[in-house]
């Protein structure tokens, strides 16, 4: 089994907070990142695949193409956007990084498996110190 991982990178802002909460309980729980004015990160992805080398072209699977499906699936999506507002597979949800996460996979799942392949791991790093990394358990 081989294994191959893409990177790929995005702007967006968010809020965590629930709407049922008051703002003095959202800030209790979730600090600084329940601004109500939104806040920003530059957040790094990771897309890692699975299967096995394709013996024609010495590929697991083309890296452009991989490439292409993430940034039309993921990025184009998310790139400098509000994830609570203008994101429409994070409609409903809490935009932690944790639920990105997840989400990313449910997008990326079925078209990574048309190209040959099989996602192993999404990898959202939010900042210098804080990232997740989903397995689809």
């Amino acid at each position: 089994m081989i294994y191959i991982t893409r990177k790929e990178r995005f702007n967006a802002a968010h809020r965590l907070f629930r709407p049922e909460w008051s703002d003095e309980k959202n800030r209790e729980v979730f600090g600084k990142c329940s601004n109500p004015l939104w806040h920003g990160h530059n957040y790094t992805l990771y897309v890692t695949v699975k299967g096995a080398v394709n013996p024609e072209t010495g590929f697991l699977i083309n890296l452009s193409h991989l490439s292409e499906i993430i940034n039309q699936v993921i990025i184009e999506k998310v790139d400098h956007r509000n994830l609570n507002l203008e994101v429409d597979f994070m409609k409903g949800q809490l935009v932690s990084t944790e639920n990105l996460a997840k989400a990313f996979w449910e997008q990326l799942k079925p078209p990574v498996r048309d190209l040959g392949a099989e996602l192993h791991c999404i990898k959202v790093i939010e900042t210098e110190n804080n990232y997740v990394e989903y397995f689809g358990y």
